[in-house]
C-alpha cells in the first residue's frame, strides 16, 4: 500500500511541475473557456425581455457555475492518444509496468491545481464587477457539487478516452469527438439550462450522459430543481457503460496496434 501511494505522489509531483512550466498558458486556456461568460450577458438581457424561469441574478449565477464546472470538466485526452499513437510513442508507454492511463490521468488532475488560482481570480472579479448575484451555498450543497464535479469529470474523462481507443484503426479519431461535442454544446446545458427546453426534450437530455457532464454540478451549485438521485444514479450508469466499453476496445487495439509491428 505504502509503495502505491509513493507511486501516485510520484505520478502528481512530476505532472505537476510540468504543468506550472507553462502558466502563461494556462491563463490563456482559462480564458478561452469563457463562452458561458458571454452566455451569461446573452441570456441576463433574454429574462429582462421575457419569461424563461429563471430571473436575470439566476442566469448570472447559472453562468458562472457553468464556468467554473467547466475549468474543472474539461479534457484533452484524446488528442494526447492519437498523436503517441501517430507518432508511435505508445510503444514506450507499454514497456512500462503501468497502465498509459495512469499518465494522462495525472496530467489532467494537476492542471486542475495549477488553473486554480486563475479561476479564483476571476470568479472574485466577476462578484466584483456583479455583486447583486453573490451567494453562498452551504456545506452540504458543496459537498454534492464536489461530487458531481469530480464524477462528471470522470465521466468526461471516460468518454473521450473511449473515443481516443479508435485511433488505433484511424489517423483521425478526433473527428469523432469533435463530432459528439455537438450533442455536449446543445444537450450539456452549457448553451443554456435545461429549465428552458420544452418538457419533452429536457426528459430526452436527462436519459443522455450529456447533461451530468455540466447541467448536474451546476445545477447542484446554484440550487436548481434537480432530482439528486437519479442525477447520480444515470451518471454513475453512464461511467459503467464507458468503462466497459472502454476496456474491451483497448484490448482490441493492442492486438491492432502489435499486428502493425508496434
Amino acid at each position: 500500500m505504502k509503495w502505491i501511494f509513493k507511486q501516485i505522489s510520484t505520478f502528481l509531483v512530476v505532472y505537476y511541475a510540468f504543468m506550472v512550466e507553462y502558466r502563461a498558458e494556462l491563463f490563456f486556456w482559462v480564458l478561452s473557456n469563457s463562452l458561458p461568460i458571454i452566455l451569461m450577458g446573452v441570456w441576463i438581457e433574454a429574462a429582462r425581455g421575457g419569461n424563461f424561469g429563471l430571473s436575470p441574478v439566476e442566469f448570472a449565477r447559472y453562468f458562472l457555475a457553468v464556468f467554473i464546472v467547466r475549468q474543472f470538466t474539461i479534457v484533452w485526452v484524446i488528442w494526447d492518444f492519437e498523436r503517441e499513437i501517430v507518432e508511435g510513442r505508445l510503444s514506450f508507454r507499454l514497456l512500462q509496468p503501468i497502465d498509459p492511463v495512469w499518465h494522462h490521468l495525472a496530467g489532467h488532475l494537476t492542471e486542475r491545481l495549477a488553473r486554480s488560482p486563475f479561476v479564483v481570480v476571476l470568479v472574485a472579479l466577476f462578484f466584483w464587477l456583479y455583486p447583486q448575484a453573490r451567494w453562498i451555498p452551504s456545506w452540504g450543497t458543496l459537498l454534492l457539487f464536489a461530487v458531481a464535479i469530480a464524477l462528471a469529470f470522470a465521466l468526461r474523462f471516460l468518454m473521450q478516452y473511449t473515443y481516443a481507443m479508435f485511433a488505433f484503426w484511424t489517423e483521425r479519431a478526433t473527428a469523432i469527438e469533435q463530432f459528439f461535442y455537438l450533442f455536449f454544446l446543445f444537450l450539456s446545458g452549457m448553451i443554456a439550462p435545461l429549465d428552458v427546453f420544452p418538457p419533452a426534450a429536457r426528459e430526452f437530455a436527462l436519459w443522455t450522459p450529456f447533461p451530468y457532464l455540466m447541467y448536474f454540478p451546476t445545477a447542484l451549485l446554484v440550487d436548481l430543481k434537480v432530482d439528486i438521485w437519479r442525477g447520480f444514479a444515470v451518471l454513475i450508469a453512464w461511467m459503467a457503460i464507458f468503462f466497459f466499453i472502454n476496456r474491451w476496445l483497448w484490448r482490441r487495439g493492442l492486438k491492432q496496434y502489435s499486428g502493425m509491428g508496434a
